[in-house]
């Protein structure tokens, strides 16, 4: 019976012993809770460049202010709940919208686009309909922002051809461009139209078709004038024409490399440029 109850007093005094250091323990006080959590949020790539304030108050956390993403804001949470010592955690923190994104660039109508043309026409050797390429001379810029690069392809179309006869008849020649390629983007444009028709024996008269706020003009050489001969002029507010001189039986010829001025006639929306 004395063993037994040695035996009891030797248990009880060693639970005593044992529970002795859990009940003696304290929680961490909330500055310190408070100062972990902040260099942890600081030290974290995921989280450091967060607007966080923490906050403990009997070891309950509260975190305010903006997280850089969704993620960063998972992040700070999931880092204040490791804290060791803390009752609960309550996230407050938001996520900034995301900036808006930047407007678009915007070529207004009858701004000019000068081309050079990648092969020759004539009004006796094209044909009405016929497709021909050229790149852009010049570039455009639109608020101090470069809008279409000089080189950028262009697509254009013969709007009428018509060879001249040696006694009577005229011959005409009129152009206009359908799209234009810029960094690898095709985009359909709208220009007024270059026309030009010789009639009688040379004698010449400016034809004003197409639409739009401008024309164009020829800066190039015109009727065997030879490359860069000869600066023609806008005609009118609805398009220009194919300036030079006609004399004898000569048609109305455009080298390759011959230098144009059309006027876009709609706007050209094109991609904000990348910064």
């Amino acid at each position: 019976m004395r063993t037994t109850f040695q035996s009891a007093i030797s248990a009880a005094i060693a639970c005593v012993l044992l529970s002795f250091p859990i009940g003696c323990s304290k929680r961490p006080s909330d500055d310190t809770i408070t100062k972990d959590i902040q260099a942890k949020v600081a030290a974290d790539p995921d989280t450091k460049d967060s607007n966080v304030t923490v906050a403990a108050k009997d070891g309950k956390v509260t975190l305010t202010g903006t997280a850089s993403s969704t993620a960063a804001q998972q992040k700070l949470e999931a880092i204040a709940r490791q804290e060791p010592g803390i009752s609960g955690v309550e996230n407050q923190t938001a996520v900034p919208p995301p900036p808006p994104p930047p407007p678009p660039l915007v070529v207004p109508a009858g701004t000019d686009l000068v081309i050079s043309l990648g092969q020759s026409l004539s009004s006796k050797n094209s044909q009405s309909g016929q497709s021909f390429l050229a790149t852009v001379a010049q570039p455009v810029t639109v608020g101090g922002l470069l809008a279409i690069p000089k080189g950028s392809s262009v697509t254009g179309t013969v709007l009428t051809a018509k060879e001249k006869g040696k006694i009577k008849g005229e011959g005409q020649l009129s152009l206009t461009l359908r799209s234009i390629t810029i960094n690898g983007q095709t985009y359909q444009i709208q220009t007024g139209a270059l026309d030009s028709t010789v009639k009688g024996k040379g004698k010449r008269t400016a034809v004003a078709t197409g639409g739009g706020a401008a024309g164009g003009a020829l800066i190039g050489g015109i009727a065997g004038g030879g490359k860069g001969a000869g600066i023609g002029a806008l005609v009118g507010a609805g398009a220009g024409f194919l300036g030079g001189t006609f004399t004898g039986n000569k048609q109305i010829e455009l080298p390759t490399e011959t230098v144009l001025t059309f006027g876009f006639a709609a706007p050209l929306t094109l991609p904000p440029p990348s910064q």
